[in-house]
């Protein structure tokens, strides 16, 4: 899908606040094997990548006093959308990631409406929601 006349070419990076810095650097490095390509320690902050996405991880100041996203009353990031590239793949990350401490799992993976793609959603310990999907019409 190409856009022609679009001015910017693609996202840098996507920059989440985190309620644990630590627990969803240890989510995004050990669960889902990003590499940790940087950091802030003063600010604090972390970025990580699995090679085609980048994160910046943001340690909310005030971690014990935040306002959960609500998509029906918030303006913001709803969700952050991964790609994985079989549906067995899928089930077994979603078997991981599942059972990772922290992790909220808001549903198992199921078709997105008729299908074909398939998905799952969880929030990952600092907080946010994400989406792991595969699409057998991109693959």
């Amino acid at each position: 899908m190409s856009s022609d006349g679009a001015k910017t070419k693609g996202i840098d990076h996507v920059g989440l606040t985190v309620s644990s810095l630590t627990q969803s650097l240890d989510f995004f490095v050990n669960a889902l094997g990003f590499t940790k390509i940087g950091g802030k320690p003063d600010y604090p902050a972390a970025y990580v990548s699995d090679g085609a996405a980048t994160l910046t991880l943001w340690q909310a100041s005030d971690p014990g006093n935040y306002t959960a996203f609500d998509r029906r009353r918030n303006i913001g990031l709803h969700h952050l959308a991964l790609v994985v590239t079989s549906s067995e793949e899928l089930d077994d990350l979603f078997e991981k990631v599942g059972a990772w401490k922290g992790v909220k799992v808001e549903f198992g993976p199921e078709y997105s409406g008729s299908g074909p793609k398939r998905h799952f959603m969880i929030s990952e310990p600092g907080g946010n929601r994400i989406e792991f999907s595969w699409d057998p019409r991109k693959s």
